[in-house]
Order: structure tokens, then sequence, then C-alpha cells
């Protein structure tokens, strides 16, 4: 009998990391429990479970229990923006094994980019002691519209000479594994939603940065849309911004407005100690009223547009990452101002906008999950357990 079929299933029930005896598998999953012990035979071929200390007895001799085994193998996560990089590797529960935070200039073209991203996977695999053959797939993300089928960058505005470039061939040249690239919002939003417990099945992700982007979860999926531009609501026009130029080619974008540059440039003539985002945040915590005034501002403008989307998917949570998350409340006060004052009552009823909870690896989490769940998809596993299947075949056509 194939060991094949059935053995995804029970791994995704296994996922959750609680070990289960081979009967509580059967009754979980409606399997014979001879099928179970064959599937879970051939994972623990492959590694992906693993037995662990004995259940509680109830008489006779106590069952073994099997739990799934996340350090097996691991995955590269890598989170990049326009002026900075996080990568990290992570194990396939998600959870980061080793990390580094680093400047990085977007700008500065692919190959210059990821060579240096490439460099920093090798070191970060070394530094924890794994070999190259343990890595099973990366995870990338980019801060512009991905076409996720083929993880080519599709015409993005913060990005040039990225259009249209092979970015997985390219990452392929030092690792012979599969790569998922995504815009860089879609694989926070999917940190956010993999780190709620529960989760949220109706969530819109909003990061605020040097861009201005947005995620959505809908019934528990990702939404990418048609051409992977699902969310791209920076290049939205808003009241405030008729006029204003935008580094997209055209006027009155929300990111033209509330970005952190244009926040900061806005301030910058009349306050020349406001020269950064990162100079206006400490502003805004040392409660200077010049700079909470700004970012409630820009809250606002965010929120005319959240406003649409709160009409249009209905979240149960709007969360708020990046970089001007960092400001605090008064930028979701800003945002919670136009949303609640202007979505119908039903729309915001149970709606809850508030700062991310994921923290500053919420993107390393969210391509973590887009590797993992590549590596492991039903078609992925069956060949390496049809290739577990013909090992053994083959070993016992030889003994006879």
């Amino acid at each position: 009998m194939s060991s094949v079929g059935g053995a995804y299933e029970l791994l995704q029930v296994m996922r959750d990391g609680k070990p289960r005896t081979r009967s509580q598998l059967a009754d979980i999953t409606g399997m014979a429990r001879t099928t179970v012990s064959l599937r879970i035979d051939a994972l623990r071929e492959l590694g992906l479970v693993v037995p662990v200390s004995d259940a509680t007895s109830t008489g006779g001799r106590p069952s073994s229990q099997i739990a799934f085994n996340p350090g097996t193998r691991v995955v590269a996560a890598a989170d990049l923006g326009a002026t900075h990089a996080r990568i990290g590797i992570c194990d396939l529960s998600g959870a980061v094994l080793a990390r580094v935070s680093t400047p990085l200039e977007i700008t500065d073209g692919p190959e210059k980019v990821l060579a240096s991203v490439r460099a920093q996977i090798s070191a970060l695999l070394a530094q924890i002691g794994r070999p190259q053959a343990d890595l099973l797939a990366i995870g990338l993300g980019l801060p512009g519209p991905v076409q996720h089928s083929s993880g080519r960058p599709a015409r993005p505005p913060l990005m040039p000479g990225w259009d249209n470039f092979d970015v997985p061939g390219e990452m392929r040249k030092s690792f012979a594994v599969p790569v998922l690239v995504d815009n860089d919002v879609n694989i926070m939003a999917l940190g956010e939603y993999r780190s709620r417990q529960p989760p949220t099945e109706n969530m819109i992700f909003v990061k605020v940065a040097t861009g201005i982007g947005s995620g959505i979860i809908s019934d528990g999926r990702l939404q990418r849309g048609a051409d992977g531009a699902a969310g791209d609501i920076g290049h939205i026009p808003i009241a405030r911004g008729a006029g204003v130029p935008c580094r997209c080619g055209k006027t009155g974008c929300v990111e033209a407005i509330a970005g952190a540059p244009a926040i900061t440039a806005a301030l910058h003539t009349a306050r020349p100690d406001i020269a950064s985002a990162s100079d206006l945040i400490d502003r805004v915590r040392a409660g200077d009223l010049d700079a909470i005034r700004a970012v409630r501002q820009a809250g606002r403008d965010i929120g005319e547009v959240l406003n649409t989307c709160v009409s249009i998917v209905n979240p149960s949570v709007i969360a708020i990452g990046g970089l001007m998350a960092q400001a605090g409340e008064h930028l979701l006060a800003g945002i919670r101002e136009v949303v609640y004052g202007s979505s119908t009552p039903l729309a915001t009823e149970h709606l809850v906008i508030e700062q991310s909870r994921s923290g500053p690896d919420v993107g390393l989490i969210g391509a973590s999950i887009l590797a993992i769940e590549h590596a492991l998809a039903p078609e992925r596993l069956d060949s390496k357990l049809r290739n577990v299947d013909a090992e053994f075949a083959s070993h016992f056509h030889n003994m006879l």
C-alpha cells in the first residue's frame, strides 16, 4: 500500500505541535489505525514527525506519542523594505532561529541587493550550524507590486531597475531551492494572521512607512487579486492630495502626503530638527505638538482610503504596522476618527483598529510561512513520500 495518501492531512493535524497517539490521530482523521501507522512511518522517514514521551497509561502498555518535528529542516525568510532588510532562518513552525537587520537601499538594483541577501542567508546558516542541504525554500518580500506566480516585480514605484526582474532565478544562483516572492505587505499580513490566537479570519494589515500598502485576509486566505495588485492602497488619490505629485507618476496619492518622507518633508522647513522619520517619531513620543498634529493628520488621510476598504472588505481588525506605527496612538487616532465617523454602523460595529501585535519580525514570520506552505504543500510532500516508497520497494526487492 502506498504511504502517500493521507500523509498531508496527518501532518496538518500535527503541525500545531501537540503530541498525539496513533489512536488519537485515527479518531481525528477518520483513518484506520493501520493506515495512520503507515503514513506516520513514511513521515518519520522524512524526519517530519518524531516519537515523544508516552501518553498517560490507562492500563496495559502505554501508547507512543508522535509529534511534528519543526527542527528537521529550515527555510530562509527575507523582508526587504525601501531602506532596510530583515533576514532570518526559521524552522518549519515559523520560529526565527537567527536573524539580522541591516540597512539597504532598494534603489541600488536587484543584482546588488539580492547578492547581499544571499550572502546574509549563507552567513546565518553557518551561524546556527545548518548546511545548505537543510534549506527547503526561501520566502522573500519586496516593497512593491509582485506577480506572485512568477516572483517578478511589476512596475514597482519605489524600485527602479526591478521591473520584471527574475528574482527567484537570481536567488537560485546560490540556493537550489524554491523561491517564493510576494509584496512585503502581503507577507506582513500573513505574519500578523498566523501570530494571532485565535486567528482573525477577516483582517486588513496596513504598513505605513516610506510607502503605504495593505494586505487583505478574507475568510482566512490572503487575497492577491488577479495580478497581485490587491491592497495597493498607497496610490489611491484622496481629496487633500489634489495636485501633489507622487513618485508613481500620478498626483494626489495618499502615499504622497501621508507616507513618512512626505510628513517629514512638510515639517522640515519650519522644523529643521525633524529631518527623518526617526526624528519625527522621537518628537511625537516627546509630546511635540507640531509632530503630533502632522501624524494625526496623516492618520486621517489614511483613514479616508481605509473607509472605502471597510465598506468593501468588512474586516473585523485593521492592524497598523511599519515604521510610522511606532508613533502609536496619534496615528491610530486619526485613522479611527475618519473610519468610525464615516463608515456604516454595521461595518464598524465589531471593527478593531489597533497597532500590529507581531512586532518587527512580522515580515520574517510571514515570509517563512510563504516558504513553509510551499515546501509542505500536498504535491511536494507526496513527491517526497513517493521517493520513500520507491527506496523501500528497492530495498525489499534486493533482500529477495
